[in-house]
């Protein structure tokens, strides 16, 4: 089978988790070859070692300088007992999201450990995945065992933080329409802190709340203070905010302490991104477009539609990317009344083959 040539080191995750799902070899060129640090980085060799702990068969080779490489997809194992340390310069929510694409087609059930960042600001923090990402899993049938667990905290730079992820698998996904927003109805979250003042994190929700109120009577965000081992090896402290439709719809938003910031900072911070993915509108939120299109398309051959807000730069580049791997092309029509855009796909009829091989 021939290649699929990318060039340059965007959507790095997504060419190479695409790749499995379709079974198609890809060879990448250029990889930040014109800067003063060419070659693949370690957090992306880290993600390539990750896809090598849950997948059988694939087969990896990249250049000397690292800026060219070809990866030639495998059956995706899955199995229990895995671990795997995702280093100081990604958190463990941008593995994560990654792996959640590939967990739910795998051979047996997945059960992983993850060490690293819980949070940090190129990925989701894990507390979001959480409460938003693994919910939209359920719309598409994967229910029964689907957890994630946090062990430790681990702040940047040092992390030392722990995860659990546990994830069932099926034989096809159901198609989706999420079309039909809602109204907000309330708000939940946490702040979360390690290895600081207990008092730190209750600043936080307070600053929070002084935003939320205004519009809306139910919220409730609970603090989660971590000491001793289960703090991991730096200080820091940060809030993840949900916000819930009458209909279901569930929009994140996080923030995180910056070095000499106040408490007070993190929780506006925080509020005003939850207000303004609400306003954005659509039924899912900016962060989770990409694994809700990714899906659709692995859905059964039956339309499936979705509403957005406005695309995230991510999201374009994906749908992109779902074309040249899948040749699958989305019906965007936008909904001049509420803002948003409505995206149906006919689903490829994605099947877990791998599930009935002995």
């Amino acid at each position: 089978m021939s290649s699929v040539n990318f060039k340059g080191c965007t959507m790095f995750r997504h060419r190479i988790v695409t790749a499995t799902l379709a079974g198609k070899p890809i060879r990448i060129t250029d990889i930040r070859a014109n800067t003063d640090g060419p070659g693949l980085r370690d957090f992306e060799a880290s993600f390539l070692r990750l896809i090598e702990k849950v997948t059988n068969g694939c087969v990896i080779e990249i250049n000397d300088t690292g800026t060219k490489m070809r990866y030639k997809p495998g059956m995706i194992i899955g199995g229990s007992g895995i671990e795997h340390d995702c280093g100081k310069t990604r958190g463990i929510g941008w593995f994560l999201e990654g792996l959640l694409c590939l967990a739910p087609f795998a051979k047996t059930p997945i059960s992983i450990t993850l060490k690293g960042l819980t949070n940090e600001d190129t990925g989701l923090c894990v507390d979001t995945l959480r409460t938003v990402t693994l919910p939209l899993l359920k719309h598409f049938g994967v229910t029964d065992g689907l957890e994630l667990r946090v062990l430790k905290r681990g702040a940047p730079p040092e992390g030392g933080g722990e995860v659990i992820f546990r994830c069932p698998i099926v034989k096809t996904l159901k198609p989706i329409n999420l079309v039909n927003i809602g109204q907000v109805r309330r708000v939940r979250g946490v702040a979360y802190a390690a290895k600081v003042s207990p008092q730190i994190p209750n600043r936080v929700v307070d600053a929070a709340k002084g935003i939320l109120t205004k519009v809306l009577p139910d919220v409730y965000v609970y603090t989660d203070h971590y000491r001793g081992a289960n703090a991991g090896l730096s200080s820091g402290y940060g809030l993840s905010l949900v916000a819930e439709t009458t209909n279901g719809c569930l929009y994140g938003a996080e923030a995180s302490a910056e070095p000499g910031g106040a408490a007070e900072d993190v929780g506006l911070l925080a509020a005003k991104v939850l207000l303004q993915e609400v306003a954005n509108g659509g039924c899912v939120d900016s962060s989770n477009q990409g694994l809700v299109l990714l899906l659709a398309v692995l859905g059964p051959e039956d339309v499936s539609r979705v509403r957005l807000g406005k695309l995230a730069p991510s999201t374009v580049k994906l749908l992109r990317l779902l074309r040249d791997m899948f040749g699958v092309t989305f019906k965007i029509k936008p909904d001049e009344q509420t803002k948003t855009l409505v995206l149906s796909c006919l689903g490829i009829g994605y099947a877990n083959l791998a599930r009935g091989i002995a």
